[in-house]
């Protein structure tokens, strides 16, 4: 009987796995998030005419492996809201900020809304969920990659496409 009852967790386990990455993330944000901030989806930020100020909340060295095309790095353990507000003065301005998966990401959208910014959002999944959906990153060099920093190795559980990298 015990044999029959691993059987059974470790399918449970496989199908959990590939169950819907989205369902997986939307708990693992409501444990960490304040949900503040709405959100926005990667196919929302990825329509045509989609007019946004991207902020990478990410660190540096996260940044340089990957990131979303014309995002800008204002990082996590050092950001800075004087540098933000000294180069977004317009406080209408859409600004999407996105990290690994939405966590960090909402911290620093928080300090934007304090700031008197009144059209923030946060990126649902991050740069995971957006390289998970088959949308491009960019390397240091704006080159396309499949590469994707994600902070850590227990973090990487959920990149589900792409190169995983972390130290």
């Amino acid at each position: 009987m015990d044999f029959i009852k691993q059987i059974l967790f470790g399918v449970a386990l496989v199908i959990s796995a590939f169950g819907s990455s989205q369902d997986s993330v939307s708990e693992l944000l409501k444990k960490y998030n304040t949900e503040n901030i709405p959100y926005i989806t990667v196919q929302e930020l990825a329509l045509p005419n989609e007019d946004a100020i991207l902020l990478d909340a990410r660190e540096a060295k996260e940044y340089n492996t990957s990131h979303l095309e014309n995002a800008v790095h204002v990082g996590y353990d050092f950001f800075d809201i004087n540098l933000v507000t000294k180069n977004i003065t317009d406080k209408s301005a859409k600004i999407v900020v996105y990290c690994s998966l939405g966590i960090r990401s909402e911290d620093v959208a928080e300090q934007l809304k304090k700031e008197g910014y009144t059209n923030v959002y946060n990126l649902f999944g991050g740069i995971f969920e957006w390289k998970n959906n088959d949308f491009t990153v960019y390397d240091n060099n704006n080159e396309p990659t499949d590469d994707v920093h994600t902070f850590s190795e227990e973090w990487s559980q959920w990149l589900l496409k792409g190169n995983k990298i972390y130290d």
